[in-house]
């Protein structure tokens, strides 16, 4: 059985395979970043379904989405921690999406339970938001 770091790093690792991706949460397993609430987009995503349906909805306006340099600051079977970037176009903007997430992930019986990540909310607008708007 898959403990709280492995669990996180096959998510991270599968971000660009959606299904597989939401295959790791549990039936009741939630997705959350609360700090989306503020910028008017869903927050959370519930069960591999909404969740696999979040991940194609954030592919199709970041196709290059991808995690990178990793760092695990909390490793424990049933919890971990770790901070992540992200770095890729925007092409409906043509800006580049500069991000650091942290996340904290809670494991049950081999499947995620949770993982709430935050974010910066300036650097979404900045890359995501129409010219006129920045």
């Amino acid at each position: 059985m898959k403990n709280a770091v492995q669990l996180f790093q096959d998510y991270l690792d599968l971000i660009q395979t959606p299904r597989a991706a939401a295959a790791l949460f549990a039936a009741d397993g939630a997705l959350e970043i609360p700090y989306l609430q503020s910028l008017n987009i869903p927050h959370r995503a519930e069960g591999p379904q909404q969740i696999e349906q979040f991940i194609v909805s954030l592919l199709t306006k970041v196709p290059d989405f991808k995690f990178r340099r990793i760092r695990f600051l909390i490793d424990t079977p049933d919890q971990a921690f770790a901070e992540y970037d992200v770095e890729a176009l925007v092409p409906a903007t043509g800006r580049i999406y500069r991000q650091s997430y942290a996340g904290r992930l809670v494991a049950k019986d081999g499947k995620i339970q949770l993982l709430r990540e935050s974010m910066d909310t300036v650097a979404a607008m900045r890359a995501f938001a129409a010219e006129d708007s920045v």
